[in-house]
């Protein structure tokens, strides 16, 4: 018996979306403080949203959707995804396998910062207290940052970021 030659066009079309869909999911760099530092201060040209989060913290898993939204909507602005995990469970595999898990299409890093976290988070945000999620928004442009230390909702990074802008 001969398949229809639809049939197997059809088929192709799955495999490939099936396939595509799988290449873009990220792999996830353990960066340092001081590279996190260069990565924010160096672009530009897009607004950064850099998002502090933990795979074991609830509140950050739920407000990803947002953060992926944005990534796959805005063109101005560069979502990075910045892991907090090595701090408690030095394990990279867990954070890529949350990646591969949750299909995250943004930028992300894994902070590699083993020393007491009061000596490096200073660094990144002086209000921030180390609670996550965290989320740092940057316009490198004009100098402008604002830091929210709380889960998002809905709406609330299109308002940070047009804060940023103006």
């Amino acid at each position: 018996m001969r398949t229809p030659p639809q049939n197997i066009l059809a088929l192709l079309v799955v495999m490939l979306a099936i396939t595509g869909s799988i290449a873009q999911t990220q792999e996830a760099n353990l960066v340092s403080v001081e590279q996190l530092q260069s990565a924010i201060r160096g672009d530009e040209s897009k607004i950064q949203v850099i998002n502090f989060w933990a795979t074991w913290c609830a509140p950050c898993v739920k407000e990803m959707p947002l953060l992926e939204k944005l990534h796959l909507s805005d063109n101005r602005v560069h979502v990075r995804l910045v892991s907090m995990d090595m701090d408690l469970d030095p394990n990279p595999e867990k954070v890529m396998a949350f990646i591969r898990r949750k299909k995250l299409l943004s930028e992300v890093l894994i902070l590699n910062e083993k020393g007491p976290s009061n000596e490096w988070i200073d660094r990144i945000e002086k209000t921030w207290s180390g609670a996550l999620p965290a989320t740092l928004v940057v316009n490198n442009r004009n100098g402008k940052r604002k830091f929210i230390e709380r889960q998002l909702q809905e709406g609330e990074l299109e308002k940070l970021i047009d804060e940023v802008n103006n």
